[in-house]
């Protein structure tokens, strides 16, 4: 069904999101930060949900841990 599909589209955007940040370049840094960044418009959770994302309060060595393993988990 079309619901599938759509549950299926959003985890391949996911982790293709993943593996575009795992060079950890300038690139990859910034859309890393902008786009979880996104995820504090989510009310009551969105905080708490990008320290958890980022594993601290700044986009940082544990952010790139927590990529790698969702982006090797999700598929």
């Amino acid at each position: 069904t079309w619901m599938i599909g759509t549950i299926i589209l959003v985890l391949v955007m996911a982790t293709a999101f993943m593996g575009y940040v795992l060079p950890w370049g300038q690139m990859s840094f910034w859309g890393a930060t902008v786009i979880t960044n996104l995820l504090s418009a989510i009310p009551y959770l969105g905080t708490n949900l990008v320290q958890w994302v980022w594993g601290g309060f700044a986009v940082d060595n544990a952010t790139l841990n927590r990529f790698f393993t969702f982006h090797f988990v999700l598929p």
